[in-house]
């Protein structure tokens, strides 16, 4: 579906001088540094594939989904997606692919979604039949009703993003870019988008999401793909990504005994609630859990503990700050 070999783009900028000096010498001769957003970076998706593309702020992602969506040209690299180059048959190519944006909205603020949807299928030249039968299909699925009848304006968040899927996949996109799809939306309706989302991917919809929020990596992806300084420094499954960083466990507990600040070798404290009750990681390759619960009990009397998989937010957390060429996994 997508398969991109060493990609790059290379950004050419101002430098800025901060002084008094620096600012007026600017005003006459202004140096330029030579930015890398991205740097050669290799990737490969798979029909019907779910892949979470992550990475923090200023890490290379959104330059990345622009160029396989064909809106940027790459400085070098080739990128093949549905078997066209994004940016050089971008008419034939955007014909095939959707995109939902939590941030920009594809509706037309003044008329109702119903109406947008109309304009999308001349746009994309839809048979009348094909239309109805998606239309049907979506609106069922996403239970919009008579939702979309009025305008834009008038929805809550929730309700606009729904008819954002809609505008998205009313012409059968075979390949979706998703960008921060459930940003800002209640619980609620987060669990209905998610479920929307796992549907279209069963029949067959490659779905290429970007998100900070991490409930919706656990809750759609089966792939993390993470760029860190404009290169991959992971690209595996999330059970993966959790084993490579360490066989850590999350704790919740409870004790009759005080807690010190500092604790045994192999648990870290993240959290202190109160001086009985506090949120601990646990690392099972130093300490394993059944020797933790016994020297816990013994030293601090242990009244209720929850323990659970490290937090994925955690994982992350970790996996951004390591800067050390040995500590890249690829």
């Amino acid at each position: 579906m997508i398969e991109v070999k060493q990609l790059t783009k290379t950004y050419m900028t101002h430098e800025r001088g901060h002084t008094l000096r620096e600012t007026v010498k600017n005003l006459f001769s202004r140096s330029m540094k030579e930015v890398h957003a991205v740097k050669e970076i290799s990737l490969s998706v798979k029909q019907g594939e779910m892949v979470a593309f992550l990475g923090p702020n200023g890490a290379g992602k959104s330059t990345t989904l622009k160029m396989l969506s064909g809106v940027l040209h790459p400085t070098t690299g080739e990128v093949k997606a549905l078997g066209l180059t994004p940016w050089k048959q971008r008419n034939e190519y955007v014909r095939r692919i959707g995109a939902v944006f939590g941030q920009k909205s594809q509706l037309l603020w003044d008329i109702p979604p119903a109406d947008a949807f109309y304009m999308n299928k001349a746009i994309y030249g839809v048979p009348e039949a094909d239309y109805k039968r998606r239309l049907d299909q979506l609106t069922t699925l996403l239970d919009v009703g008579e939702i979309m009848r009025k305008p834009t304006r008038q929805l809550s968040l929730g309700e606009r993003m729904k008819c954002e899927f809609i505008m998205a996949m009313l012409h059968g996109p075979e390949l979706v870019f998703l960008d921060e799809p459930t940003i800002g939306l209640d619980v609620f309706a987060k669990d209905t988008i998610r479920d929307f989302i796992r549907d279209m991917n069963r029949e067959g919809v490659t779905f290429l999401l970007t998100t900070h929020d991490l409930d919706d990596v656990e809750s759609l992806a089966e792939r993390v793909v993470v760029i860190n300084h404009g290169q991959i420094v992971f690209d595996n499954t999330l059970h993966e990504l959790r084993g490579r960083l360490g066989e850590k466990k999350a704790a919740k507990v409870t004790t009759e005994e005080p807690l010190p600040d500092h604790t045994i070798p192999g648990v870290t404290l993240l959290k202190r609630v109160n001086e009985t009750e506090a949120e601990l990681e646990i690392d099972t390759c130093i300490l394993p859990l059944k020797h933790f619960i016994r020297q816990f009990n013994e030293i601090y009397g242990i009244r209720d503990m929850s323990i659970e998989a490290l937090p994925i937010d955690s994982v992350m957390k970790e996996l951004y700050s390591s800067t050390k060429k040995e500590a890249v996994l690829v």
